[in-house]
This record gives structure tokens, sequence and C-alpha cells, in this order.
């Protein structure tokens, strides 16, 4: 019986990805409006649901963009929570501080390129944050 659940969990393990969205993919389908209210995100090709926010966290993610609002004012803009698209991701980091002007982004997301730097509050997502949320 032990071996039997060995081999199972191996080949949970060995499992691969069935699909791979794309950027465009998944831009309809978030117009769609399929996904509405659901929390996820696009994650190098795979909707990957989002963990709950916990107090700690959203006060953490409150002070810090507050702080910096005020430190980078007329400098950069700062998104609490929204998506930046990456080449096959769209994740929504906790906070972006991004190249201004502001309007640029009516019609996308900011790209890698309009990125300063990426804060993402962690306390029990650590892990998860360091494997899914790293750009390689």
């Amino acid at each position: 019986m032990c071996r039997i659940r060995q081999w199972l969990r191996t080949k949970a393990h060995m499992v691969s990805t069935l699909y791979k969205w794309s950027i465009d993919e998944w831009h309809k389908l978030v117009d769609s409006g399929v996904l509405e209210g659901k929390p996820v995100e696009l994650l190098e090709g795979d909707i990957v649901k989002m963990s709950p926010e916990g107090i700690e966290h959203s006060y953490t993610n409150q002070s810090v963009s507050d702080y910096l609002r005020d430190l980078l004012k007329g400098q950069a803009q700062v998104r609490d929570s929204h998506p930046i698209t990456l080449d096959n991701s769209e994740p929504e980091p906790d906070i972006a501080i991004v190249r201004l002007p502001q309007t640029i982004y009516c019609n996308h997301h900011p790209y890698a390129q309009d990125i300063y730097w990426l804060i993402e509050v962690s306390n029990n997502t650590l892990q998860k944050d360091l494997e899914q949320k790293v750009i390689k």
C-alpha cells in the first residue's frame, strides 16, 4: 500500500499542464466576464488562484503604498494590487511603482519597461510567492 501511495504522489508531480494561456487569450477571458469576482491571475501561462489577504497583509500593503505615494508624488505612479503585463503572465503584485503619466495605462496595464519596482507583501504566502511569482 505504501508503494502505491508513493507512486501516486510521484505521478501527481509529473502531471503536465494541459494548456498554457497566452496574454491575448487571457484578456479575452477576462473581458468575457467569466472570471468576474474570482481571485485568479495568470502566471507563466497558468491560471493560478490568489491567496486571500489577511489583516496584517492589508495593513502593511496600505501603509507602504501611502508612504510611497507621498515620497514619489510627481515622479512615479504607485499602483495597489493591479495587474501588470509580462510576456506570458499578468500577475497582480501588491504594489507596483510605474512610470508616469498614468494616462498611458488607459488601454493596457504597465509592461515590463514601464515598471521601476514591484513589491510583494508576504507573510503566510512567502514560499508560494518565491516559487510562482519570481520572473525567470
